[in-house]
């Protein structure tokens, strides 16, 4: 799932140079709970993952890998590239359109920085099995390396974008993201650790810094480019954040739910599906069952596993990602239909769809 397919569809759907529409409603119980019920059925609609995706990349005019070898080498897009730069402190349209695809980049950077970033492996942790220790060494510093020049050019990209609020909103996203993920390794269970006492509601805290907060400051700054008031940019925000927060219950949920599981297929101790249970069973008895699932010192993930699906967790988890998904939705409701807003629809309506 690309970060920079969301950014892209944003300002196409709320539109760069129409005056942005206000909310002039305000939804009853009757009204939302009907909206669900429709919902429900309408996610059913996309077949596969695969399948949104290429549809919104037709929206958007090309494949969403910034990474794409011929797009970089491509004489005529190099050659357009350079006549775009002279339009720099003009004011020509164009020019807006070329800032909200650079955002769309440089939030993209920013993220697989981060992936990249948490690629390094501690070494006081390694098995013989690993590899040679001088080799983990020079992947990680391969790591940092790579990371920090994704980093440095992110923020050059943002420097060149020219506007002090949108530069503001990354550069608050990047101190969430640096938060949240310091957090989670300060946290992070090993595997004959016990998970920390936390509720549901610290856990979505945790998360937004770590998952959410860098799109939905993003949707945000990509509406800020197109001159929308705070209205707007508020609905963008909403709607990036609990994209983000329902894409990641969703990945969270993938252990439980896949109907061909290996054994030995590990999952995080503080995803949601685990807290929910934690939080339904009680501490005491959440110990015990660590207790049990434990064979000389290490954790048996199949036994874990059967025990959190026979509880209320994983039910209470999926619900928890289509709650999301649909306070995403009702971030699009007060705008015309349009191919756009679909593809952002059928996005979520994908993270949202559990067989």
């Amino acid at each position: 799932m690309s970060l920079r397919q969301l950014l892209l569809r944003l300002p196409g759907y709320f539109g760069a140079s129409a005056p942005p529409r206000r909310l002039w409603w305000s939804p009853s119980l009757d009204t939302i709970f009907s909206v669900v019920s429709w919902r429900g059925q309408s996610s059913r609609s996309p077949a596969h993952w695969n399948q949104v995706v290429s549809e919104a990349e037709k929206i958007v005019g090309y494949p969403t890998s910034f990474m794409s070898l011929r797009c970089l080498l491509s004489d005529e897009l190099s050659n357009i590239a350079m006549q775009v730069r002279k339009l720099v402190g003009t004011q020509h349209p164009l020019l807006t359109t070329a800032s909200q695809r650079s955002l769309a980049e440089i939030t993209e950077l920013i993220h697989t920085a981060l992936l990249v970033h948490r690629g390094i492996v501690n070494l006081n942790e390694l098995q013989s099995t690993d590899g040679p220790l001088k080799d983990m060494q020079f992947g990680n510093k391969i790591a940092i390396l790579s990371g920090d020049f994704l980093l440095a050019n992110a923020c050059n990209g943002l420097a060149l974008l020219q506007n002090t609020k949108v530069v503001e909103l990354l550069a608050s996203a990047l101190m969430d993201l640096v938060q949240g993920v310091y957090h989670e390794n300060s946290t992070s269970a090993k595997e004959n650790r016990i998970t920390d006492d936390i509720g549901i509601s610290t856990w979505k805290e945790q998360t937004f810094l770590s998952h959410g907060a860098l799109l939905a400051k993003s949707c945000q700054a990509a509406m800020e480019l197109a001159k929308h008031d705070a209205e707007v940019q508020d609905m963008a925000f909403q709607y990036g954040k609990h994209m983000a927060m329902s894409h990641k219950i969703n990945s969270d949920l993938q252990p439980f739910i896949k109907e061909k599981t290996s054994d030995s297929l590990t999952f995080n101790l503080n995803s949601a599906p685990v807290v929910l249970h934690q939080e339904f069973l009680g501490r005491d008895l959440w110990i015990k069952q660590i207790g049990e699932a434990q064979e000389k010192g290490r954790l048996d993930y199949a036994k874990l596993r059967e025990t959190i699906k026979a509880g209320k967790g994983v039910t209470s988890a999926i619900d928890l990602c289509r709650y999301h998904g649909n306070k995403a939705l009702e971030a699009l409701e007060s705008f015309p239909p349009s191919e756009a807003r679909t593809a952002l629809e059928n996005i979520v309506f994908a993270v949202t769809r559990f067989s």
